[in-house]
């Protein structure tokens, strides 16, 4: 087991081990757009492509109780999503195709909306004519504390508040909802999957998914609690997560996310472990790890302290674009902040000097005012608002790109 083991993270290193750079490519309200979504992003395909991004994320496409998608019902049925309708999907799709951008569907499996509850039961509908992911009670688990008339498998992780959630040990749902997936690659055209909440079922069942739809890409969403002073533990379980589920996808690397939010408020040094690597996942496992600054989770919720603050999600994307991992950029930042030209800048610098997830990192000071570090020989970055470098900075390299509190330099 743990020989499959590495050659899975053999194969991943070789898969990722290049510039890609995700894109999220939407936010809260993207659905509201005059027009509809899927329209509005492509007029700004060109404009991602020339910034260097590989795969975009778009949100989840199916019919939906709420307008954003994460409650979805009709898995099949892409005419009602909020987002706009299926033949515009397909039209986003290729346009990001022809660019040479990869992509990733929302999967959301966890939990459904029923189709309708009345006296006669609880019933799903799959969104096509004929029985595929149809059914009632059996498709939920038998021990959700808050829809108790669920008949099917205990739940295998954890409870769901909002939704009923859905028996995933069930084979036949299992196979239908690959099924699904692999519709969507054939007929929409995605390249591959963006996992939601899959603390919410076993393991097992994203390898499955994994083996039954051999995406190009995938990412899932293990956003486990956090608490400073447990970071080893934090990104250890993100590490162990994607052995378990086969190594041949990648997580979202909310241990770098949330230090980094405690980070720039003046706690820079605890960007660096206690053997002199990166903190987070990129420390242990970057092959592995999307690094990110927000998504429209973390943002709509404020778990981002600083970002009301240009300034600091700038010096986040310094961070993330010039060190190991997979970075991704959030809708936000690059189309609503003023921030694109940073991000591009920096983006270029990563592919020039061919950054990527297995890139070695080598820390030259981690101070409360002070992160700077040295990047595959080839580049050196800092953040923070000291500027006393000392002689941390060799006479070989040269000023590449400065801002405020930040600078990255390349070697002459």
């Amino acid at each position: 087991m743990k020989l499959l083991i590495s050659l899975c993270f053999i194969f991943l290193s070789s898969a990722f081990a290049s510039a890609d750079i995700l894109f999220q490519g939407f936010n809260w309200q993207s659905w509201t757009k005059e027009g509809g979504f899927y329209n509005f992003l492509k007029s700004s395909v060109p404009e991602l492509a020339s910034a260097g991004i590989t795969h975009v994320w778009l949100p989840p496409p199916s019919q939906s109780r709420d307008p954003e998608g994460y409650y979805p019902g009709r898995l099949y049925d892409l005419n009602a999503s909020k987002y706009g309708s299926q033949a515009e999907l397909k039209s986003l799709v290729e346009a990001f195709h022809q660019n040479g951008i990869k992509c990733i569907a929302d999967i959301v499996v966890n939990h459904r909306s029923t189709e309708r509850e009345d006296a006669q039961g609880v019933f799903f509908e799959g969104g096509t004519p004929d029985g595929r992911l149809d059914g009632g009670t059996s498709l939920i688990c038998n021990n959700d504390p808050n829809f108790t008339y669920g008949t099917g498998s205990p739940d295998s992780g954890r409870d769901f508040p909002f939704g009923p959630d859905v028996d995933l040990l069930n084979t036949t749902t299992q196979q239908q909802l690959s099924d699904w997936m692999n519709w969507l690659k054939t007929d929409i055209g995605f390249d591959g999957w963006r996992f939601d909440f899959v603390i919410g079922y076993a393991t097992s069942i994203t390898k499955f998914f994994m083996e039954q739809t051999k995406p190009d890409f995938a990412v899932a969403e293990k956003w486990d609690d956090f608490t400073l002073g447990q970071e080893n533990a934090h990104r250890n379980a993100l590490r162990d997560w994607v052995g378990t589920a086969g190594g041949a996808i990648t997580a979202f690397d909310f241990t770098t996310k949330f230090i980094f939010n405690q980070a720039i408020k003046g706690e820079l040094g605890r960007l660096k472990d206690s053997n002199g690597n990166p903190a987070g996942m990129i420390g242990v496992l970057p092959q592995n790890a999307v690094t990110f600054i927000d998504n429209h989770d973390t943002w709509s919720q404020r778990l981002a302290p600083f970002s009301d603050d240009p300034d600091k999600v700038a010096q986040g994307y310094v961070y993330i674009l010039t060190h190991p991992g997979i970075p991704s950029i959030f809708y936000d930042h690059f189309l609503e902040w003023g921030l694109k030209d940073t991000i591009k800048n920096l983006t270029a610098i990563r592919k020039k000097h061919g950054i990527n997830p297995t890139s070695k990192v080598k820390i030259l000071a981690a101070e409360s005012d002070l992160y700077m570090a040295e990047i595959d020989e080839k580049i050196i970055m800092k953040i923070g608002p000291k500027g006393d470098l000392g002689n941390l900075l060799p006479s070989t390299y040269q000023l590449a790109y400065p801002g405020k509190d930040f600078a990255v330099w390349e070697k002459i």
